[in-house]
């Protein structure tokens, strides 16, 4: 797919875009840039999403600023996600993309977008705006879903919630790496190192870092927030398992008076008196009531039960 920026992005054929004026935007296959990058004067080594090397990234080259721009899929939302390579020059920007992404996005910008002013770093900027457009919903949804899990937490579904925890928080680190590429990826352009970009136009750039890096304090502030839904998480598993050990204390100090009791009369020595008293057994089994419930009674007080 080809196009002119006009007042619109609009649609062409091939040929017009190397006698137009205007700059270019050309969307092609991997199989398709093989076949024609002769016409356009730009080395681009796409690479492969699979590739370990594989992330938003921009490189100056002597005559033509090329990389690549990765959109991950970030947990279940049903967004739209791939990997595109690119290459652009004053004349114009080149997408290679073995998926479908860069066609969508341009589409959309060719849709919703008209310029009084259009040039190719509007266009950049409406561009990386259409990947970014989707993510404070996003954000505002894991906020909702955080939200939820604490009321969880506090309800006793601390189980559960922690898996659940784990996720988000890898969610949004993946996110928050996001979000560091563009950066760079937008301040290489705001750079314009090869002075592709007219001056007065960086501010696009600038717009975009601006939106960028509030994204990105958004996703680390729902980090420092999950990371404080894990520790209420540990808190609550912290107190369950000392009222536990408050419990078996409890136990233990009643028990202990009434083992010294039967390890006393269970010694049977032959002159101990008690063994021939009509009474020592309702005594011993009074004496022994005594003490359980003095123990109760005293723990009840100092509200260690």
């Amino acid at each position: 797919m080809y196009y002119l920026i006009k007042t619109t992005l609009e649609k062409c054929r091939q040929k017009d875009i190397f006698t137009a004026e205007e700059p270019f935007v050309a969307i092609l296959s991997p199989d398709e840039w093989k076949r024609s990058r002769q016409q356009f004067g730009i080395e681009i080594e796409p690479e492969t999403e699979s590739s370990a090397l594989s992330f938003t990234r921009a490189m100056v080259n002597y005559d033509s600023l090329t990389g690549s721009i990765a959109v991950p899929r970030m947990g279940a939302d049903d967004h739209e996600s791939g990997f595109i390579n690119f290459g652009l020059n004053k004349k114009g920007v080149i997408f290679i993309d073995k998926g479908n992404l860069a066609r969508h996005i341009s589409e959309a910008v060719a849709e919703t977008k008209q310029w009084r002013m259009p040039g190719l770093e509007r266009f950049l900027y409406d561009f990386l705006e259409q990947i970014i457009s989707p993510d404070r919903t996003r954000l505002n949804h894991v906020e909702l879903m955080l939200e939820k899990m604490e009321d969880r937490i506090l309800s006793g579904d601390s189980e559960r919630v922690l898996s659940e925890l784990n996720e988000v928080r890898g969610n949004l680190l993946e996110m928050d790496l996001h979000y560091s590429q563009l950066l760079d990826f937008g301040q290489e352009l705001e750079e314009n190192e090869n002075e592709f970009f007219e001056e007065q136009n960086l501010r696009y750039f600038r717009m975009f870092i601006v939106r960028v890096e509030r994204l990105k304090d958004m996703a680390a502030n729902l980090r420092d927030y999950s990371i404080q839904l894990r520790d209420l998480i540990q808190t609550r598993v912290d107190v369950k398992q000392n009222r536990i050990m408050t419990l078996l204390t409890v136990i233990t100090t009643i028990f202990t008076p009434l083992t010294l009791l039967t390890g006393w009369y269970g010694m049977n020595f032959r002159y101990m008196p008690e063994l021939d008293y009509k009474w020592s057994y309702p005594v011993v089994i009074l004496v022994s009531l005594v003490i359980a419930v003095s123990c109760l009674i005293y723990f009840k007080k100092k509200d260690w039960l």
